[in-house]
């Protein structure tokens, strides 16, 4: 069965740091891109941040560029999401997925592109 489960959300103050961990079933990682993505209550599920297989390429929203950090480790079949200086408009649901192939195409940031999701973990900047 294909499985994602992230964990290590929370309540944090503004300025604070979370890190998001979701791991998941071999199959659904093996030579997978995995992306991470969030959906604030009324808006759209927009996309945070990308890896690829290798993790040498990684992509992320100008909004959490130089604050978030995406990593991966394959022989754990998890991927991270390292969030740090956190403010109020980082509150969200947040989603990890695992993308069809093992490169990041230039449809990196849509939902579409990838095949499997998890069930998001809260996140809550407080102020």
């Amino acid at each position: 069965q294909v499985q994602l489960v992230e964990s290590g959300g929370g309540l944090v103050q503004a300025g604070g740091s979370l890190r998001l961990s979701c791991a998941a079933s071999g199959r659904t990682f093996v030579r997978k891109a995995m992306g991470w993505f969030r959906q604030a209550p009324g808006k759209d599920r927009e996309f945070v941040a990308a890896i690829n297989w290798s993790a040498d390429i990684t992509y992320y929203a100008d909004s959490v560029k130089g604050r978030f950090t995406i990593s991966r480790d394959n022989a754990k079949n998890t991927v991270y999401v390292q969030m740090n200086s956190l403010k109020l408009e980082d509150t969200a649901v947040y989603y990890c997925a695992a993308g069809r192939l093992s490169y990041l195409g230039s449809y990196y940031n849509q939902w579409g592109e990838y095949a499997y999701w998890g069930q998001g973990t809260q996140v809550t900047v407080s102020s």
